[in-house]
């Protein structure tokens, strides 16, 4: 992307959230990556996200964040909009890795930085200080359960700052997302964080989701979004009940581990996660291949 514009422009719809593929020792897998975002792309996804929560950004040192954004870049070109998570509690690394993602073409996207007791007057000064380095504008990334979470009131606030054109909201109360719609739509762009959840705010006005399950239900997913976006709530509803099994796993054996789990299963190339995290035992893949079938997904042979 070449400007503020053309972020707003294209900052809607369904975006996959690419998991990082890591090998067994630890490194990043880079043709895995690839491998990864070419299959959504040619399913007709709409964006993707680089090195978010559920991408392992905090298992990353900043050499590796950067390394893995240039080479999403060179896989992705310009055929989707890309969010390159540039969060960090240091803001001397959101800085860096800001300019770069917007010197790359892709949209930051940035998280209030999570240290103890900083005020919501001090988050609007950070978001003022950032917004500028970026030609691409920044997208506000609001991650309750991994930083501090925004109010409503405060968002309004920070999307008022020049070269915010976007939000992706992880708290989806139904309070805050219709306050959300009511207050700002229009102003910036409202991603849904989750698409665990995802029928609701797309219904009530939000411009579009970010999926991790899509890794693992590509298909399934783009077609579900695709049911309520061409007004077939029914059928979007349907589809959504059908890969609730699945949904149920990722809640009890956390993300992106039951993602990496279901892809090897579908022969995808997830990968393994990094600690802290942990790949899942037996039992758990036992779990993830019974939700799959649930699903009416088939396990690779």
């Amino acid at each position: 992307m070449k400007n503020r514009e053309e972020s707003f422009a294209r900052s809607r719809g369904l975006y996959n959230i690419v998991v990082t593929s890591f090998t067994a020792d630890g490194a990043l897998d880079l043709p895995a990556l690839a491998e990864n975002i070419e299959r959504v792309i040619a399913l007709g996804y709409d964006g993707l996200l680089i090195g978010g929560t559920y991408g392992e950004f905090p298992a990353m040192d900043t050499a590796e964040r950067a390394q893995l954004f240039r080479h999403a870049m060179e896989v992705a070109g310009d055929r989707v909009p890309v969010l390159l998570c540039t969060a960090h509690s240091d803001v001397r690394v959101v800085r860096e890795l800001t300019t770069l993602a917007s010197e790359l073409g892709g949209l930051p996207m940035v998280m209030p930085p999570f240290v103890s007791e900083v005020t919501d007057g001090q988050i609007e000064s950070f978001f003022r200080e950032i917004a500028p380095l970026s030609r691409t504008g920044v997208m506000i990334y609001n991650a309750p359960g991994v930083g501090i979470t925004l109010s409503p009131t405060l968002i309004e606030r920070i999307c008022d700052v020049e070269g915010v054109v976007a939000l992706k909201q992880g708290d989806l109360q139904p309070g805050v997302v219709d306050q959300l719609v009511g207050r700002i739509s229009g102003r910036i762009r409202l991603l849904a964080a989750s698409d665990l959840v995802m029928l609701g705010p797309l219904s009530l006005g939000f411009d579009g989701v970010s999926s991790t399950n899509a890794c693992a239900l590509p298909e399934l997913i783009k077609e579900t979004f695709d049911a309520l976006a061409s007004g077939n709530a029914q059928r979007a509803g349907e589809l959504h009940r059908r890969w609730y099994p699945m949904r149920e796993v990722a809640r009890r054996l956390g993300q992106p581990q039951s993602t990496k789990a279901a892809m090897r299963l579908r022969g995808f190339r997830g990968g393994h996660v990094r600690q802290p995290l942990r790949d899942l035992d037996q039992a758990g893949i036992d779990m993830v291949a019974n939700a799959l079938r649930a699903s009416g997904i088939e396990i690779a042979k």
